[in-house]
């Protein structure tokens, strides 16, 4: 599995997902509309030092964490394109990550069979990686979407493949799945920071991939759950239910450390700077 990574100093390790020109869509909902919360708020954000780790702090944004956001994909979720919300966040394909990633990913996806894969066929004959106007490369998108996304109907089950795959195996889908898929909507990136003693520590965030974390177009997109209302509901805070994933981009102690902090947060009677769009 992809291990946490140090950043090379002033270079992050993670590309981000980017814009597509082709998606053509009309008027996004955006963070104004009924179900999105706005994207500016008061957020609490804790540091600490990584147990394993003297020069490496962690900066985690407990707003987050904390919140009772879930994923909804094929139970409300309305999509990142307008008419297609079966898509969920899988309607651009996904970036490699790396050539690691792309490698690691390759491996799963040999053991995928058509009873899994809905578009198996195409896949192994004719490719199932795709090159972007930049040149970078992701998922092949195949019929408007990723062409590993089952489509609903399928009798192998709607979503991603990969993610079925890993189910059956009783593997986490983040040892199946391209790296972008999934970490969001966590979002983990590097800095390096000075020191007034000449010293530089790299600072590692972890926080909510919002839409400003697509870049520029991520506000055109039709509607992205992290701040919708409709996606904060679930029984569990995020810290709890992406435990797996969390102690992936951290490390075991560092997850332990921010486990800790959560549950002290939530203890609080009234903690600070909750999270818009959880319930009331």
């Amino acid at each position: 599995m992809p291990k946490t990574k140090k950043a090379k100093p002033d270079k992050a390790t993670k590309k981000q997902p980017k814009s597509k020109q082709e998606m053509q869509q009309p008027e996004a909902a955006g963070p104004d509309g009924p179900d999105e919360k706005g994207l500016d708020f008061a957020r609490a954000w804790v540091e600490f030092p990584d147990p394993a780790d003297d020069e490496q702090v962690f900066r985690c944004d407990l707003t987050w964490l904390t919140s009772r956001w879930t994923c909804i994909f094929g139970s409300g979720c309305q999509g990142i394109q307008a008419g297609r919300a079966d898509d969920g966040c899988c309607t651009l394909g996904a970036h490699f990550s790396d050539e690691d990633d792309e490698k690691r990913v390759a491996g799963h996806v040999a053991r995928l069979t058509p009873d899994l894969w809905q578009f198996h066929d195409v896949g192994t004959e004719t490719g199932w990686v795709g090159v972007d106007e930049d040149g970078e490369r992701q998922t092949r998108r195949w019929e408007g979407s990723c062409i590993f996304q089952n489509r609903p109907g399928f009798a192998g089950g709607m979503g991603c493949s990969l993610h079925i795959l890993a189910l059956k195996e009783g593997k986490e889908p983040l040892e199946t799945k391209p790296d972008v898929c999934w970490q969001l909507p966590v979002r983990r990136t590097y800095d390096w920071i000075e020191r007034p003693d000449d010293t530089r520590v790299l600072q590692i965030s972890i926080g909510e991939y919002d839409r400003r974390g697509w870049g520029p177009g991520g506000h055109d997109l039709h509607w992205w759950c992290t701040s919708a209302t409709s996606a904060h509901g679930a029984g569990d805070p995020v810290y709890v239910s992406y435990r797996p994933e969390l102690t992936e981009l951290m490390g075991k102690e560092a997850y332990d450390r921010l486990a800790e902090l959560c549950e002290q947060r939530l203890a609080s009677l009234l903690p600070m700077a909750p999270h818009p769009a959880d319930p009331a």
